[in-house]
């Protein structure tokens, strides 16, 4: 007879079911913020903790120092009472010596104030004086500008012409007051003269000298010899107004007669010459 078991007698087999991951995972999760949790809140009381051993270190340095102050405040009165005491001084002694020095700071202010007004008036009285040389000298401004104005209505009313050595001249005269509009305009020397023909030898003008020796009122010309640099320049049948011009060594330019009036035995004109400058090298007269 077999004895093979029959299946119902067989225990049966406990089966453990498998957690599942999400599980696993919130576990994770939750683990690592406690232990985020937990170093956030150490570290914040090891921030706390340094932060009050730094201010008890700070009150404490404040401390000591505030018994050093009161140490140097302590020396000092001692000081000031035992000086007091050798020279006798007493509280009223003090007080007057507290009244004397804020009485000469009264008096020091005064005498700042007194020289501040005295500066002030010195720079008043500086500015209206400079404002009346700003108004001389606009007044001075105002005359030079006049006569120049003046000189170039002289300018424009006297006229140029060629001299018979063919060179520019200046501005001619043609009577007496221009002649002393010339003078005024110092741009050259003038020599004004009136000769006569019946002298017997050269007349001085200026540097020169200047004999007359014929004279038609007609045709308003005349001659004349003129004497310069030991030379004698012999000037004929010249116009009335006509620059006659000669060159003498050193001039910079030539010298120059007009005759604006003549008469049968005399003649009136200026001699004009240049200022001092350099020599220009004369041409052939």
């Amino acid at each position: 007879m077999s004895l093979t078991p029959s299946p119902s007698s067989e225990a049966p087999a406990t089966e453990v079911a498998a957690l599942p991951r999400w599980v696993t995972v919130l576990f994770v999760v939750a683990f690592a913020l406690v232990a985020c949790l937990v170093y956030a809140a150490y570290d914040e009381r090891q921030s706390l903790r340094r932060a009050q051993d730094d201010a008890k270190q700070k009150t404490q340095a404040l401390a000591a120092e505030l018994d050093k102050t009161n140490s140097r405040v302590a020396d000092l009165r001692g000081q000031l009472e035992v000086t007091s005491q050798k020279l006798g001084l007493t509280e009223d002694e003090l007080a007057r010596a507290r009244a004397l020095a804020q009485t000469a700071r009264k008096e020091q202010q005064q005498s700042d104030t007194q020289l501040r007004q005295q500066i002030g008036a010195v720079q008043a009285d500086t500015s209206t004086k400079f404002g009346q040389m700003a108004t001389e000298l606009t007044g001075t401004k105002s005359d030079v500008a006049a006569t120049r104005a003046d000189l170039e209505a002289t300018k424009g009313k006297l006229q140029t012409a060629i001299g018979d050595l063919g060179v520019q001249s200046g501005l001619i005269a043609r009577n007496h007051d221009d002649v002393e509009e010339l003078k005024r305009l110092n741009q050259r020397d003038i020599f004004e003269f009136s000769l006569s023909n019946k002298s017997k030898g050269p007349q001085h003008v200026g540097p020169v000298q200047i004999q007359l020796r014929k004279l038609d009122v007609k045709k308003f010309k005349y001659t004349m010899n003129v004497v310069a640099d030991d030379k004698n320049i012999e000037k004929k049948d010249k116009t009335v107004g006509e620059p006659v011009q000669f060159y003498v060594r050193g001039a910079r330019s030539p010298y120059e007669i007009v005759v604006f009036e003549i008469t049968k035995d005399a003649a009136k004109g200026y001699l004009s010459t240049p200022k001092s400058g350099p020599a220009a090298a004369p041409p052939g007269q």
